[in-house]
């Protein structure tokens, strides 16, 4: 501050263009500018007009900080009502001094939340992703170590030479026909906003999509939910598509070995050209007939650990999620466009056409691998050959 107005008073420059250059309030700076032009002493006193009160040190809050980081990593994240709560008992137990609305509310007051907010920008109010206990306690170095030592070993083999194209990844997701809705425009202050849908309820398709570590995608399979598949299930999805059908609409141990024949029909992949196909390992993924399949094709299967596909599976991790948004916003559009009839599944594969290009891209593929893998393996890095993933 003092450097600041000698700058104006003696270089005769202006309050607003010095206020910018030492990052100043220009109000404060020009009360001081006119102070000393009154009292002439190039020595005045500079001190901060108002004192602020802070409950915690600097030192206290970065280790409360701290704190909420570390449980938000252990999927034990605190809101902003327990936060306060914990604020509240920070104080108590380290005897410092705390407004009376404190005691009164139970809880700190919210304006000291959203000035921990803005003192540590490393905090922010996220939505978290429901984890269930048996995928935070899987992911865990043994199973991911385990995972890669597999994989070094797949690499190692004589005589098993493989580039980013023959290494693939598989992965299911399920199509409603009624899905979440989007946010819209409304008129401000009406308690309730409603939006067309289908139905109540809607029906599920499955479909299920394989990718190559070079980013390119293979034509999905979908699952309808009935007895017999008929061909114009299938009207308007992607080229090269391939349908089938169960009553459930979900993928079992009986359709599975027919999808993965779809797909290494297209992989070109044998004996002279071996491939490795990397998924989860569900029940219906893991059969005798899917595993003689994959040794007379020439495909060795690896699969991820249990309950780790939501960090080690590159499709969950940044392809399905701009899928099932640009999916959702397709719905609206062929609602707005169909307001006559409804969304039923004859509907889903050329509605999720688009969807499709526009979500499995080389860019997100690609993406979904380095983000999955390179958390996963930060302390495992190796490469082979073209293919190099750490």
């Amino acid at each position: 501050m003092k450097a600041a107005v000698a700058e104006v008073v003696g270089n005769k420059k202006t309050v607003r263009s010095v206020a910018k250059d030492f990052k100043l309030s220009r109000t404060t700076l020009a009360r001081y500018v006119d102070d000393r032009r009154k009292t002439e002493n190039p020595d005045m006193c500079y001190k901060k007009s108002r004192v602020i009160k802070q409950v915690f040190s600097e030192e206290e809050e970065q280790l409360f900080a701290d704190y909420i980081i570390k449980s938000s990593r252990m999927f034990h994240g605190l809101s902003i009502s327990a936060t306060r709560k914990l604020a509240l008992e920070y104080a108590k137990r380290n005897s410092k001094p705390y407004p009376e609305s404190w005691d009164k509310n139970g809880e700190a007051g919210i304006d000291w939340f959203y000035g921990l907010m803005k003192r540590h920008p490393r905090l922010s109010v996220r939505m978290p992703e429901a984890t269930s206990l048996a995928r935070a306690c899987a992911f865990n170095r043994y199973n991911v170590n385990t995972f890669f030592n597999n994989y070094e070993t797949i690499l190692g083999r004589e005589n098993f030479s493989l580039d980013p194209s023959r290494v693939w990844n598989l992965d299911e997701t399920c199509i409603r026909t009624v899905p979440s809705t989007v946010r819209i425009i409304a008129e401000k202050g009406i308690k309730q906003v409603g939006l067309l849908t289908s139905a109540e309820k809607g029906t599920l398709v499955t479909m299920c999509a394989c990718v190559s570590a070079t980013g390119h995608a293979l034509p999905p399979a979908y699952i309808f939910p009935r007895v017999n598949f008929k061909d114009h299930m299938l009207h308007g999805a992607p080229n090269g598509r391939k349908g089938f059908a169960n009553p459930s609409g979900w993928m079992n141990r009986d359709l599975f070995p027919q999808v993965l024949e779809h797909f290494i029909s297209i992989m070109n992949v044998s004996l002279q050209n071996p491939g490795l196909l990397i998924m989860d390992n569900h029940d219906s993924h893991v059969t005798l007939n899917v595993i003689d399949l994959a040794r007379q094709s020439g495909l060795t299967i690896l699969t991820f650990p249990p309950h780790c596909s939501h960090r080690m599976q590159p499709l969950d991790v940044s392809v399905f999620g701009p899928f099932k948004t640009y999916h959702n916003q397709r719905c609206t559009e062929y609602l707005l466009a169909h307001r006559e009839k409804g969304i039923t599944i004859y509907e889903v594969a050329s509605i999720s056409a688009t969807p499709f290009y526009k979500a499995f891209t080389i860019e997100n593929i690609q993406a979904g691998l380095k983000k999955s893998w390179h958390i996963s393996n930060q302390q495992k890095c190796f490469s082979r050959g073209r293919l190099r993933i750490c």
